[in-house]
């Protein structure tokens, strides 16, 4: 589901516009990995296209997940950085996403929420017993 909502599926890359001869290509593991693709099938795809740059979750038939970065006229490590960036990102929104809904679910109320500038996010919350 969460994944959905980042980008489209998609089953191959032929409808990808990175020319393959041409880009820069890297390929990472994802830290936290199981936490996430665990919403996607075996054998699935998402990609996500933006300035140029393609980042690919993917994972196997053994379900083993895989992040690959493509982009024409990026270095690999400008690529690396890109999806590691991202990588990062989907990871923390997907445990905010099953944090919110396990603290609800138990009767917490979420009473203040920063967001800080290194993308750190700080809960304050309140449980009333009964």
């Amino acid at each position: 589901m969460l994944f959905r909502s980042v980008a489209a599926e998609v089953a191959d890359n032929k409808g990808a516009t990175v020319n393959r001869k041409e880009s820069g290509r890297i390929n990472l593991e994802i830290e936290n990995s199981e936490v996430v693709t665990n919403q996607l099938g075996r054998d699935q795809r998402i990609s996500v296209t933006r300035d140029g740059v393609t980042i690919t979750f993917s994972r196997d038939a053994r379900g083993r997940a895989a992040l690959c970065v493509t982009g024409e006229g990026h270095s690999k490590a400008k690529l690396q950085a890109l999806g590691e960036e991202l990588s990062q990102c989907v990871v923390q929104k997907y445990v905010y996403q099953k944090l919110m809904g396990e603290m609800q679910a138990r009767g917490f109320v979420v009473v203040e929420e920063e967001a800080n500038q290194d993308r750190s996010i700080r809960l304050k919350v309140r449980h009333w017993e009964n």
